[in-house]
């Protein structure tokens, strides 16, 4: 049985989305991370990363993690690449190429795109955008954005989407990493065509219904 562990306020949002898309049924087991509790050894504190429960499966201590039989996955790009091509249809790669397109963007978007927007994030997270440290911040985050932004600006000019010109688990990938960075509104202005694509990847319904249950969360 497919099992994915990781509440929606953690990177689980990236398999789990694709799992929607994809209609396929699976197992959800919401463990929260240790760092938001109190005492994550209490008898009464939910299963959380530190459970010994769930370092039996993740000794890593981080969601989500995979178990799909015998195979267990820690590392939720390569869990959302891994469902694409085992359940997701055309959300998958189709060829050896698609392949290589898609495992190319899952690089790009952990390494490019995904911590400058936790920087940005965490910054309008905790109020301080307008104090001179946050600006700082994230003028710096956006610096290290640009480069990366102005390749997807420049693909989107001439594709609806990341690969194939349909909706893939590239696009997932990329719009969850990009995520992060969407409280920045100038970046909205500097890059038109990426954070159009971004509100067309947002406006599916597996987005909206995953993203509702995300908020209906405990922050």
């Amino acid at each position: 049985m497919l099992t994915i562990y990781g509440v929606l306020r953690s990177r689980a949002t990236r398999p789990l989305w694709l799992l929607a898309e994809a209609g396929k049924d699976f197992t959800h087991v919401p463990v929260i991370q240790s760092y938001r509790l109190t005492d994550p050894l209490a008898q009464d504190a939910p299963l959380n990363t530190l459970s010994p429960d769930f370092l039996k499966i993740s000794p890593q201590s981080a969601v989500p993690v995979m178990q799909d039989g015998d195979l267990v996955l820690t590392e939720s790009l390569a869990i959302t690449l891994y469902l694409a091509r085992e359940y997701g249809g055309t959300l998958g790669p189709q060829t050896k190429a698609e392949l290589a397109q898609a495992e190319q963007w899952a690089l790009f978007a952990g390494i490019s795109i995904d911590l400058p927007g936790i920087d940005i994030i965490y910054t309008y997270a905790d109020g301080l955008s307008d104090t001179p440290e946050g600006a700082a911040k994230i003028a710096a985050a956006v610096e290290r954005l640009a480069r990366p932004l102005a390749r997807v600006e420049a693909h989107l000019a001439q594709h609806d989407y990341l690969i194939g010109n349909r909706f893939t688990v590239a696009d997932i990938m990329l719009a969850e990493c990009l995520r992060y960075s969407q409280a920045h509104k100038p970046l909205h202005q500097t890059y038109p065509k990426t954070f159009a694509w971004l509100a067309r990847c947002q406006s599916r319904p597996a987005f909206i219904d995953m993203m509702a249950r995300r908020n209906a969360e405990p922050a």
